[in-house]
């Protein structure tokens, strides 16, 4: 006999007046006399089920009230629309099985502390907001990866470990690689998108990067996941537009579509309707201009040196003066990635940009146009004092074909933490890796 059920919580609606069976877990138990009310979840939603003893067998009745947090059960009766209840709907049940018990559930309705919560993450996933949150998780990943393949994108898997920096930084995590020498977890997919874009035009990978910076902030983890499209015949001002039309198409899906999650999560979404194109942008200068202006409105905004980068505090507030996120272009190239275009009009700044989401979020999206000159592009890998020789492969990109070409990277965990109103990276993804956690 098959163990699948007649339908999820999600379609029950379809099912008013119908004997159905669910199956799921006991998110929580009330009992009344004569009567016992499971909340069950089935990773869909959840329904209140109603036992009541003179409509079931006393074998199972006693199964109802015994049932502890967590239980796996199957559930069968009729479905009953009720106002009153969550969700909308009861089932009257008929009869229940036991499938897996559960005693002594760990997370109860107690409070936690966070390093509790996160040494049972691979159960704290269960609890509503945090199921919540990773359902918002999978629409923004789904919407990326359609939004682009509508687009004309395809999808082009970059390697995971490569064989030197891609961005040229120290912050990376070495493994021995057989005879071979060190192997790395790589930082970006860029690199190798790039041959991928010279041979469809539109492509895009999408999958984990690393960074072994020893960062303890709310926003940052080691192991993060991130999509990264790039385009041939594109400049920076067609990388910009991309870019809006891409983060607010998600955004506005996510509205559309997980607005019961969001329900949950208590976010307010007055700034997320406000996701549309165009975004405001301003310069690096004019960045520098409005934190000297506005400093003081932020704890650790302090003004910056022409040349160096800003922190969150500093891009909290440039954002805070703008209604959705806002593009900050045109940064310092000695600050930037050895790829990045100069401005042919000022060459000591880079034609890229980032996106700096509203609320204090910060940075979710970085991208530029990238050097297609050969001659160039070996300069500025020697000016970064990293070996030509390692990046031949990438040189050859330009010289057989060479075209403008502009492509950016979204964290996909960085923009869950601004879509949901989390402001810790850490509860955007399943099993979090940071400084100091690596179990489970």
């Amino acid at each position: 006999m098959s163990l699948q059920p007649t339908t999820t919580v999600a379609r029950i609606a379809g099912y008013v007046g119908e004997t159905v069976t669910l199956a799921g877990w006991v998110y929580h138990k009330t009992g009344k006399g004569k009567l016992v009310f499971l909340l069950l979840r089935d990773g869909s939603g959840t329904i209140q089920c109603v036992i009541f003893k003179k409509q079931v067998s006393e074998t199972t009745f006693a199964l109802a009230q015994q049932l502890g947090q967590e239980a796996a059960c199957r559930v069968t009766g009729s479905v009953r629309a009720d106002e009153r209840a969550p969700g909308g709907f009861e089932l009257d049940v008929h009869e229940l099985e036991l499938v897996g018990p559960s005693v002594e559930y760990p997370i109860s309705p107690k409070d936690h502390g966070v390093e509790f919560l996160m040494e049972h993450r691979h159960l704290w996933v269960r609890s509503a907001r945090q199921h919540a949150l990773l359902r918002v998780r999978a629409e923004v990943i789904a919407a990326a990866q359609e939004w682009l393949n509508e687009q004309g994108f395809i999808r082009f898997d970059s390697p995971i470990l490569t064989a030197t920096a891609a961005e040229g930084t120290s912050n990376l995590f070495a493994t021995d690689y057989f005879d071979l020498g060190k192997a790395y977890l790589a930082q970006t997919g860029q690199l190798y998108v790039e041959a991928g874009m010279m041979a469809f035009g539109k492509v895009y990978c999408f999958g984990p990067t690393f960074r072994a910076e020893k960062s303890k902030t709310r926003r940052h983890l080691t192991e993060f996941w991130m999509i990264e499209p790039e385009v041939a015949f594109a400049d920076h001002e067609d990388n910009l537009v991309l870019q809006e039309q891409f983060v607010s198409a998600i955004v506005q899906r996510v509205l559309e579509r997980r607005a019961a999650d969001l329900d949950v999560l208590e976010r307010d979404t007055t700034v997320l309707k406000r996701c549309v194109p165009p975004f405001p942008r301003i310069s690096y200068d004019d960045a520098l201009e409005l934190i000297n202006a506005h400093q003081g409105e932020v704890e650790g905004a302090t003004p910056v040196p022409w040349g160096e980068d800003f922190g969150a505090p500093h891009e909290q507030l440039i954002a805070s003066q703008f209604d959705r996120p806002v593009f900050v272009e045109r940064y310092p190239a000695a600050i930037k990635a050895f790829y990045m275009e100069p401005d042919p009009a000022r060459p000591e700044v880079a034609l890229c940009a980032d996106l700096l989401a509203p609320e204090g979020y910060g940075e979710i999206i970085g991208g530029s146009q990238r050097i297609h000159d050969p001659d160039l592009l070996e300069r500025r890998i020697n000016e970064h004092g990293l070996d030509v020789a390692d990046y031949r492969w990438y040189l050859d990109l330009r010289r057989y074909g060479t075209v403008p070409h502009s492509g950016f990277g979204m964290g996909i965990e960085r923009a869950v933490a601004w879509i949901t109103g989390t402001r810790h990276i850490r509860e955007t993804i399943p099993f979090p890796r940071m400084l100091y956690r690596i179990y489970p």
